[in-house]
Parts: structure tokens; sequence; C-alpha cells
């Protein structure tokens, strides 16, 4: 994740944000697992100052891991996004994460754990009070702008202790707060949760909890549990939209939710499609016209 250093004059509205920023509370272990519930209650946490890339950090560590992990950091200089794209963040102004967790299920069963996932941080989100949507297949939306994204790796550990079949390392970036200079460098509209001071460790408590309790249900029954509630979180729900890969159109059609296993399904013109996930991209078809086609949504 790209940071930014200005050692120009700031603005009276870029000054008031720094200020608000330094305001809140720094990343600590203690504060964090203080507020765990019961589903978060046996992971471990880390607080690193500044790292290239939590997920890779965590990926690196598989084989010696025992239980679960939580890995987060101030400042994240090389995140990254679906498909190698890069996450911007500066520091303080973001929650830049990713929670290592054993599964004792296979590695195809975990086909469709970015949608769970999705709906298990829109959910603590919405009990904070934000309104989130999901973009397909891995975006978190606010007031149809991009608040965050996740990025979700597996790994096996034939020497892991507790006999897991396979470790997921979910990667999360969320916009907490907003950054000219950052958000300048983006080609699409992106939104943050607040201008006011944040507790970003009772904030990460509670998504790792949502996330813990995600996962604990997702192991046994996969996605199917998560489905209706990712449909009732879909920001496009029959709604046309687009689909690009590479600035490429691939198909164009009514967005009807997502198949069993986390396909999207697409009504065109000529037929009913079911699009794998992937490097695609989907934008809204409505707000893609509206903006000249370019930066609907966020890739």
């Amino acid at each position: 994740m790209a940071v930014y250093w200005s050692l120009r004059r700031s603005s009276p509205a870029a000054a008031a944000t720094d200020t608000m920023r330094s305001m809140n509370p720094p990343l600590i272990a203690e504060h964090i697992t203080r507020h765990f519930g019961a589903a978060a209650r046996d992971v471990k946490v880390e607080v690193l100052p500044s790292t290239q890339s939590t997920n890779a950090d965590l990926r690196a560590r598989i084989s010696s891991l025992t239980e679960p992990l939580l890995l987060t950091t101030e400042s994240q200089t090389a995140g990254r996004g679906r498909s190698g794209r890069t996450w911007h963040s500066a520091p303080g102004d973001s929650l830049c994460f990713s929670l290592a967790w054993p599964l004792t299920t296979s590695l195809d069963r975990t086909t469709g754990l970015p949608l769970a996932t999705g709906v298990a941080i829109a959910n603590a989100l919405h009990l904070l009070g934000w309104p989130i949507q999901l973009k397909w297949p891995n975006d978190l939306l606010m007031g149809g702008e991009k608040l965050g994204g996740v990025l979700l790796e597996t790994a096996t550990s034939p020497r892991s202790a507790n006999a897991a079949k396979v470790w997921v390392v979910i990667g999360v970036g969320l916009n907490v707060h907003s950054n000219q200079q950052r958000d300048a460098e983006l080609e699409y509209p992106v939104a943050c949760l607040s201008n006011q001071p944040i507790d970003r460790n009772h904030l990460l408590a509670k998504i790792t909890d949502s996330l813990c309790a995600m996962l604990l249900e997702f192991n046994h029954h996969g996605l199917s549990p998560f489905v209706d509630r990712w449909h009732a979180l879909h920001a496009y729900q029959d709604q046309p939209v687009v689909l690009h890969e590479r600035g490429q159109l691939l198909h164009e059609g009514i967005a009807r939710g997502i198949t069993s296993n986390g396909c999207l399904i697409l009504d065109t013109a000529e037929t009913r499609l079911t699009i794998m996930a992937g490097d695609v991209s989907l934008r809204s078809a409505v707000r893609a016209q509206s903006m000249g086609g370019h930066h609907a949504v966020a890739d």
C-alpha cells in the first residue's frame, strides 16, 4: 500500500484532517483483545509499526502457526488488492490487517469464502452504524463508493499442530478517514467511515469477532448460509451492470446475485451467464453512463 508524504504547506482542511488523525488512539494489541467477544477469544494479536504486506507476512509464517493470528499495522507500504493491484493507504487513515485462520475443510471447499468474508465485515460495520453494501466479488461500498476490499489467500501446513487441512489468510484494507493527497492518486471515488476520531482498536476487534464467527460457520457449512445474506447486501441486485477485464468490455446485463458457490449470475440480452471470480471489474451501467463510462465504481 502506497504511503504519501508532502512537504507542502497543508490547506486548512488538510491540517484539520491531520489534527483529527493525531487524536486517534494508536493500534495496541492489548486494547484490541480487550474488546474481543467469544468467537475471537483464541486469536493472538500482533501490531507492527510498519510492514510491506500483512498478508505476505502471515503466509511466510503459516508453517509455524499453531493458533489464529491477527496481524495489523499502522503503515503498510506494499499492500495488494485483487489481481496484484495496489491498495493505497496513509498512516492513521486506514485499517490494514490480515487474519490467519486454520480450517479443517479441504481447499476445494473454500470457494466462496471471499463473499462470506464481505458479509461478515459488512455486518460488523452495520452494527456500528455504517450502511455498507457489497460489490462482487470482494469490495465494500458505502454510498456507492469504495470503502475497502478483501484479499484472500490459502496455504497448506502439514506441520500444523491443530491438524488444519488448510490455512486461510484474509487481508482487509478499510478507509477509516479521508486523505486528500492519497485519494487524489486514485481514478475512482472512495469513501471513508468518518472525519471524526475513531477508536480503531474497538473497530478492529468488532470486525475480527464477526470474521471469526463467520469462519467457524463456513468451516462446517460452506457458503450456503451466507448466500441470502450476501444478496441482502448486494449493491447492484437486479440492476444493469457492465463487466470489464483489463479495460476491455466483457458483458453487459442485469446482475441477479450469486450461485451457491459464489459465481455472479448475469442475465444478458441473449442468455444467463455465471461468471467465476477472477480479474473482472464489475461496474454499475447507470453510473458508468453518467460518468462517461469510466471510474463508476472502484475496481
